[in-house]
């Protein structure tokens, strides 16, 4: 779990934002059928065993979705594993890698991605001393068959100290090298949030297929520190997104994006000026999402203690952006992802608060502003083990993944065409 100040954050966010009372309801099964929004979303038997939880989604670049997955392990604690949609059905699952002593957290998941050519990557998280809870590393591992095998674990960070490292963003990069963005605690001496130490800060290093290290950056030296990193490949380099933290009081805890144009990274520049004053980590990160030069960046804030969900175009890679967005309905608790259309708008899911407890909704958005009704995909719970529902898409196809905070833990599946 994170720090308790980011814990009681979290909880008196859902509570404000809404004025209900907390309610840990499980989520149901079934998807929602077609609602305002025009979607109609079908449920896909998920290949996961009951007890597994936090779902991540990519696009494979030639029709395919992955799908990861944390399940309980068979002789080990944990086991990270993965499949391929195809068409209409997931395939058998396959495992990348188990092990016992993982630090496994509901908002600092594994992720998958396709690199091309039959090559694939994966992170988890890795446990680095005993005498802190939050000591853990990042553990990178590549394929080079579709997944039947997985070469040993690389950690891109290469500071020894036993402090937080997470909150990864995986991206391909050219030559079949990988990209990886992560959070890195290596100045806070052990410290959260900065105390006791100095600040969380993001970084970057590339993964050749040889499991080289190459071009480590620090890339921001003072960052929200439990908030998750969004990153995409646009058309000469990648855009990454992040929480920041201002420098001085009172501290001012917006969205920032940094970007590589092919040959170095730009300084930090905010998405747009929230203005949200916040002593504590909200452990809700934006998303990017990009298409060649157009790209999206959305996220949560509660400036002004009013929660939102927004989102902001931007038609040169994130060098600039349009002014954002309204995407919710009113009492969001955030968790957001989102996908690119063709045509040029965007898809944004996000967990909205209900009389029921929360549900799932997605809503398309048009750079211009224009906005289609929302649609309730399905309900959810606000409680932490309900995880952060991700998108993908695939090809005239929307991929939905999320967690039912059940006992055991569910996880669910659904399509719908676009």
């Amino acid at each position: 779990m994170r720090p308790l100040h980011c814990l009681l954050f979290l909880a008196a966010l859902v509570l404000a934002g809404c004025g209900r009372s907390e309610a840990n309801r499980p989520g149901a099964a079934a998807p929602a059928p077609a609602g305002a929004g025009g979607l109609v979303f079908t449920a896909v038997d998920a290949p996961a065993a009951p007890g597994s939880g936090m779902p991540n989604l990519t696009s494979t670049g030639d029709g395919g979705v992955l799908m990861s997955w944390i399940a309980p392990g068979t002789d080990t604690a944990w086991a990270l594993r993965f499949a391929r949609l195809d068409g209409t059905a997931w395939s058998e699952p396959r495992t990348i890698a188990t092990g016992d002593d993982w630090f496994v957290n509901w908002a600092d998941f594994p992720s998958i991605v396709a690199l091309g050519e039959g090559r694939l990557a994966a992170h988890y998280l890795e446990k680095s001393s005993d005498a802190s809870p939050y000591a853990y590393d990042v553990r990178i591992v590549q394929s080079r068959d579709g997944g039947a095998t997985w070469s040993a674990p690389r950690t891109p960070h290469r500071d020894g100290t036993p402090t937080e490292h997470g909150f990864v963003s995986l991206m391909p990069g050219p030559d079949g090298h990988l990209r990886a963005v992560w959070l890195d605690g290596r100045r806070t001496g052990g410290g959260h949030d900065g105390h006791g130490g100095g600040a969380m800060t993001l970084r970057t290093a590339t993964i050749g297929p040889d499991g080289a290290l190459a071009d480590e950056a620090e890339l921001d030296a003072r960052i929200c520190d439990c908030c998750q990193s969004g990153g995409a490949r646009t058309a000469s380099g990648f855009l990454v997104a992040y929480r920041d933290r201002s420098d001085t009081a009172p501290e001012i805890r917006d969205i920032a994006t940094v970007r590589h144009d092919g040959t170095g990274w730009s300084a930090p520049a905010r998405v747009h000026a929230d203005g949200w004053e916040l002593e504590g980590c909200p452990v809700n990160g934006p998303v990017v999402a990009a298409d060649g030069a157009r790209a999206a960046v959305a996220w949560f804030t509660a400036a002004g203690d009013t929660p939102r969900v927004r989102i902001a175009f931007s038609e040169d890679e994130g060098a600039t952006f349009a002014a954002p967005i309204e995407v919710d309905d009113g009492a969001p608790i955030g968790r957001v992802d989102a996908v690119l259309l063709p045509g040029g708008d965007a898809l944004v899911s996000w967990v909205e608060r209900t009389d029921d407890g929360a549900a799932i909704r997605i809503r398309r958005v048009a750079p211009d502003g224009r906005r289609a009704p929302s649609q309730t995909v399905a309900p959810t719970s606000p409680a932490r083990a309900s995880g952060f529902p991700q998108l993908a898409r695939q090809g005239d196809r929307l991929v939905l993944a999320w967690t039912e905070a059940a006992d055991p833990a569910r996880l669910h599946t659904a399509v719908a065409a676009l």
